[in-house]
């Protein structure tokens, strides 16, 4: 929430199954700037490269309302560590809003998560925009 407005700031979140690197973790970083979001949040099924953490320390935000707290204002968690119950660092000081997708894209993505057979079905719901998809992700485990 930004003090001065009252309106809610923006945290940008990208979503990659795989072939992630550095470059995408700059390309976040200009979405970001360029639509004056607070946070950025790079979400893979694949662990971050070390070039990848480097590149997303890109300084905090820190809300005007809660002077003192800092939060990292580019995050690559996995979908492993959200599903094991990490959650993005924003500030909480009011609930969630969402912008409600207009259109439904594709449909339920499974991809396997590793040696236990386990899987994760990623169903998609957004729109279109350029080359760049936006909307929400809900994720399953399966197995």
């Amino acid at each position: 929430m930004d003090g001065e407005s009252g309106k809610a700031k923006k945290i940008i979140v990208q979503v990659k199954s795989g072939h992630v690197g550095a470059k995408d973790i700059r390309e976040l970083q200009a979405v970001v700037e360029r639509e004056g979001a607070a946070i950025g949040a790079f979400l893979t099924l694949e662990e971050p490269t070390r070039p990848m953490r480097e590149e997303a320390v890109a300084g905090f935000y820190e809300p005007p309302v809660v002077t003192g707290r800092y939060f990292p204002r580019i995050q690559v968690p996995t979908i492993a560590d959200l599903l094991a119950g990490r959650e993005l660092e924003y500030p909480k000081l009011v609930p969630a809003t969402f912008k409600r997708a207009p259109a439904s894209i594709g449909s339920p993505s499974r991809r396997n998560c590793g040696e236990t057979g386990e899987g994760l079905e990623v169903e998609f719901t957004g729109v279109k925009i350029g080359h760049h998809y936006s909307g929400v992700a809900a994720l399953r485990l399966t197995g």
